[in-house]
């Protein structure tokens, strides 16, 4: 027995752990309930009466040894793990609750809209941001000085030539339309820029989404059912659009459309100002002009387009009143619309 006390001992001495985990088990194999120090004292109980005063003496001696050694073997683990910061860690750890970043909800809407305008066969399109006059106005039938252009405040790069930040993603579909022949089915979407004051309903950076259909006898009714079903699946199957006469210089005949609110059903509420209806895009058959100046014969070949600003879409969706809080990016705002978090 005094060679088994002896080995024990010679044991609690050369152990040297790695982490804290591992001294808990050396100190349950030693000294818990059915440890190898318990084991000894059992059979302490059957030597012979004359040995007990020796044995005993040992026994005690080895189990105060060894819950000494066990408390300075932790303290010696936590002080290596703290002077060293490459020090390996506990694996048996819980792992730490990390916050993972959120979707934008910018992003979630325009990937939203890409999904939909993708089960009518329409593929994405893109284009640079800085683009030249040809692409975001004269071939889209902005003449040279005409009052039209006006209606967009431009950020130019630098004159003669002409290039600046595209005020609209149409510039897109000039490319597309140089490029490939129809039947042309796409959506552009992408940041846009204009020179206008920030406040809670205007950015001077925003996005937009806009669409193109081409092909032989495309008609405003095609364009009409297009957005019918974009509405109904972005904002419900309840939802009714209306579409009011409007004028832009690359589309004739031209049109806004309104959705049904969402929101009152229709009735009248703070939001729709009482009318029951929110503007989503603009939208009309493209003006002949625009579809010679990219080489697509007019005589033979229609067809319309749209534009949404996704920023619009947006706010109707979550009842976003104020447009500054999509480029502030403060985390707390941005995780109220993404679900997986």
């Amino acid at each position: 027995m005094i060679e088994k006390i002896n080995n024990l001992l010679k044991r609690v001495e050369e152990f040297k752990p790695n982490v804290t985990t591992e001294v808990e088990e050396f100190r349950i194999k030693i000294l818990g309930k059915k440890g190898e120090l318990t084991q000894l004292m059992d059979e302490f109980k059957t030597i012979a009466p004359e040995l007990k005063r020796e044995l005993g003496q040992k026994i005690n001696e080895l189990k105060n040894f060894t819950q000494n050694r066990i408390n300075e073997m932790k303290e010696e683990v936590e002080a290596a793990k703290q002077g060293n910061e490459s020090a390996i860690d506990d694996m048996t750890r819980p792992g730490s609750n990390d916050k993972l970043g959120s979707r934008h909800p910018i992003s979630i809407v325009k990937n939203e809209i890409i999904e939909i305008f993708a089960r009518l066969g329409y593929t994405v399109a893109d284009g640079p941001e800085i683009e030249d006059d040809w692409h975001v106005f004269s071939a889209l039938n902005f003449p040279p000085e005409h009052p039209a252009r006006d209606m967009q405040d431009t950020f130019f790069v630098e004159k003669n030539p002409d290039i600046l930040l595209r005020t609209h993603t149409s510039s897109i579909q000039v490319r597309t339309m140089e490029t490939q022949k129809p039947p042309i089915r796409v959506i552009c979407p992408g940041r846009v820029f204009r020179n206008e004051a920030i406040s809670y309903r205007a950015h001077c950076i925003f996005h937009q989404i806009e669409g193109l259909y081409i092909d032989e006898n495309v008609s405003f009714a095609d364009m009409k059912q297009s957005i019918l079903y974009f509405a109904k699946e972005c904002f419900g199957d309840a939802s009714k659009i209306r579409l009011r006469p409007s004028y832009f210089p690359f589309t004739e005949p031209s049109a806004e459309v309104d959705v049904s609110c969402n929101l009152c059903n229709g009735k009248g509420c703070n939001v729709c100002k009482g009318t029951g209806w929110l503007e989503i895009m603009g939208c009309g058959m493209v003006d002949p002009n625009v579809l010679e100046a990219s080489g697509i014969d007019s005589k033979k070949y229609s067809g319309f387009a749209f534009g949404m600003g996704v920023e619009r879409i947006a706010m109707l969706k979550f009842g976003v009143k104020d447009l500054r809080l999509y480029f502030e990016n403060d985390v707390r705002f941005l995780q109220q619309f993404d679900s997986s978090l």
